[in-house]
C-alpha cells in the first residue's frame, strides 16, 4: 500500500508537471534560456519519477494479487512459482520506494545550475603542478561521460607541463549534484617522475565547485564594480599580445577580484572575469547564510571549506579514499580516466541514506 502522505506529495508533483508542460510549450520560456533550461531540467526530473511511481504501483498490485493467489493455490510447483515471483517483486517495490523517497528529498537551491570549477596546486610544488593537471583532464573526461558541456575559462600551465591554475565551466544536467562533492584539498601520494630516489612524495591539489550566479541573486550595483585592463602575459613574463586586452574586475565592498586573459578580446576577458567573480561572491553569500542558519551545526559531506582535506589518491596501492564517507575505490587508474562514477554513486547513495534517516527521525 502506497503511503498517503507519498500520494498527497506525488498528486502535487503532477499538477506542477502539467505547469511545466504548459510553459515549455509556450514561446515566452524561449526568450530567457537559462529560465528554459531550468525548467526543461525539472520537466526531466519528474517524468523520471512519476515512470517509478506507476512501476511501483504496478509492482504493488501484482504482489498483493500474488498472495492472495498463494493463500488459495494447493499446487506446490504453482506455490513455488508464486513465492519465487513474490520475493523478486518484494526487492523490485523495496528498490523502487527508495530510489521515489530520494527523490521527493528536499532538493539543494543550487542542483539545476551551471557551475564552475577552479583547480590550483597548493603544497608540492611541480608534483602538485603535475597532478593539478592530470585531475583536471580526468574532470573533463568524466563531463563528457555525463554528456556536460566544457568550456575553459582560464588556463596556466608550468613549464614541466603541470597547472598553475585552472578555471572551467560545466553545464548540463544534474552538474553541480554531482561535482559539488567534488570541492574541497585532493592529496596525492605517489613517487613523482622528478624523484631520482623512488621516494614518495605527498602533495595536494585545490579544487573549488562553484555555482553559477544570476546577477539577480546578487543584488550588485555598477558602482560595486571596478575594471582595470592591462597586457596579457605569458611564462617569463613574455608578451602574449600588445593590446590591453586582459581584464580585471574588482567587487570593491568585499575585495573579490578576478582578473582573465585567456583570450584576445577585452570583451570576452570581461565575461569571463565577471562570471568568476559572481559564483565567487554568490558561494560567499551562501556560506554566509548557511552559517547563520547552523552555526553550530555542519553537513554531512563537511564544510564544503577549500581547505579540508577530502580525498586521497595513493597510487602506490592503487587506491582512492574519500575521507568524508570513509569509502575507497582500488582502480585509481580507470578513476583518472574519468570514472569518478567510482566514488560519487557511492557518496550520493550513503548522503541519501542519511537524509532519508534525519527525515525520518525528525
Amino acid at each position: 500500500m502506497i503511503p498517503s502522505d507519498i500520494e498527497k506529495h506525488i498528486a502535487r508533483l503532477k499538477e506542477r508537471g502539467e505547469e511545466l508542460e504548459t510553459l515549455l510549450s509556450s514561446g515566452e520560456v524561449f526568450a530567457d534560456m537559462a529560465n528554459f533550461r531550468r525548467l526543461s531540467q525539472e520537466h526531466s526530473k519528474l517524468t523520471a519519477l512519476f515512470a517509478d511511481f506507476d512501476s511501483w504501483v504496478t509492482a504493488l498490485d501484482s504482489l498483493e494479487a500474488d498472495h492472495e493467489l498463494l493463500s488459495a493455490e494447493n499446487d506446490s510447483e504453482m506455490r513455488s512459482l508464486l513465492e519465487e515471483e513474490i520475493h523478486e517483486l518484494t526487492e523490485k517495490s523495496s528498490v523502487l520506494e527508495n530510489k521515489i523517497q530520494i527523490s521527493l528529498l528536499p532538493p539543494d537551491p543550487n542542483d539545476a545550475k551551471n557551475i564552475i570549477v577552479g583547480i590550483k596546486p597548493a603544497a608540492g610544488g611541480d608534483e602538485a603542478a603535475l597532478f593539478a593537471g592530470e585531475l583536471f583532464r580526468a574532470y573533463i573526461h568524466y563531463a563528457e561521460s555525463q554528456n556536460w558541456k566544457v568550456e575553459l575559462l582560464e588556463q596556466s600551465d608550468t613549464d614541466l607541463g603541470g597547472i598553475k591554475d585552472v578555471s572551467f565551466s560545466l553545464s548540463g544536467c544534474d552538474v553541480y549534484s554531482k561535482m559539488k562533492y567534488e570541492s574541497g584539498v585532493h592529496r596525492v601520494q605517489r613517487v613523482p617522475a622528478t624523484e631520482a630516489g623512488g621516494r614518495i612524495h605527498t602533495s595536494t591539489v585545490t579544487v573549488a565547485v562553484m555555482p553559477e550566479a544570476e546577477e539577480v541573486e546578487l543584488d550588485i550595483k555598477p558602482e560595486d564594480l571596478r575594471f582595470d585592463v592591462f597586457r596579457s602575459s605569458g611564462p617569463g613574463g613574455q608578451c602574449v599580445n600588445t593590446t590591453d586586452s586582459a581584464v580585471r574586475v574588482t567587487h570593491i565592498p568585499s575585495g573579490l577580484s578576478v582578473a582573465s586573459q585567456q583570450e584576445k578580446s577585452q570583451h570576452r576577458n570581461k565575461e569571463i572575469a565577471l562570471r568568476i567573480l559572481y559564483a565567487r561572491l554568490l558561494e560567499h553569500k551562501q556560506q554566509q547564510e548557511a552559517e547563520k542558519q547552523a552555526a553550530d551545526k555542519r553537513s554531512q559531506v563537511g564544510t564544503g571549506d577549500r581547505s579540508e582535506r577530502i580525498r586521497t589518491y595513493n597510487f602506490p596501492q592503487n587506491r582512492v579514499t574519500d575521507h568524508r564517507f570513509n569509502i575507497s575505490s582500488f582502480d585509481l587508474p580507470k578513476m583518472m580516466q574519468g570514472a569518478f562514477d567510482l566514488i560519487i554513486d557511492q557518496i550520493l547513495k550513503i548522503n541519501c541514506e542519511r537524509r532519508l534517516e534525519e527525515l525520518r527521525n525528525d
